[in-house]
């Protein structure tokens, strides 16, 4: 695991499981990963995910991954904002993504939002990644 993009190894994490067909995934606790997961789980992309106390001073976040016909709900996450080049658009310029079935994950002045929330608030800031 590298300190360098945290975010980017809860995807890749999601993503190795999910070829394996593992059903749950441990990842380090963050608030950030947080706010991201809570759109996952809101969205329908995972089953759920919860929060337990590792060695009594970690905390680690469980993710339950959610599967449909054998098949993994989330067939792609890309991460497009990275911690070495930052992408920001506005509002109007948020991205579309398959026809809206998919999902752009958005930090903005409010939070952590999806590209939906981010329209009915008329705000934009620095995409996080594409799901779907």
């Amino acid at each position: 695991m590298s300190m360098q993009d945290p975010i980017g190894d809860m995807f890749t994490c999601i993503r190795n499981s999910q070829l394996v067909k593992k059903n749950i995934v441990k990842i380090c606790y963050s608030k950030f990963k947080l706010s991201i997961l809570n759109i996952f789980y809101s969205e329908g992309f995972i089953k759920n995910f919860k929060i337990i106390n590792y060695n009594n001073y970690k905390k680690k976040i469980l993710i339950y991954l959610k599967y449909y016909n054998n098949k993994p709900v989330i067939t792609k996450i890309k991460r497009i904002s990275s911690p070495g080049l930052r992408v920001y658009k506005s509002c109007k310029k948020l991205p579309i993504i398959m026809s809206g079935f998919g999902l752009v994950i958005i930090s903005t002045s409010k939070g952590i939002l999806s590209d939906k929330q981010a329209r009915l608030l008329n705000i934009g800031g620095e995409i996080i990644c594409y799901i779907f």
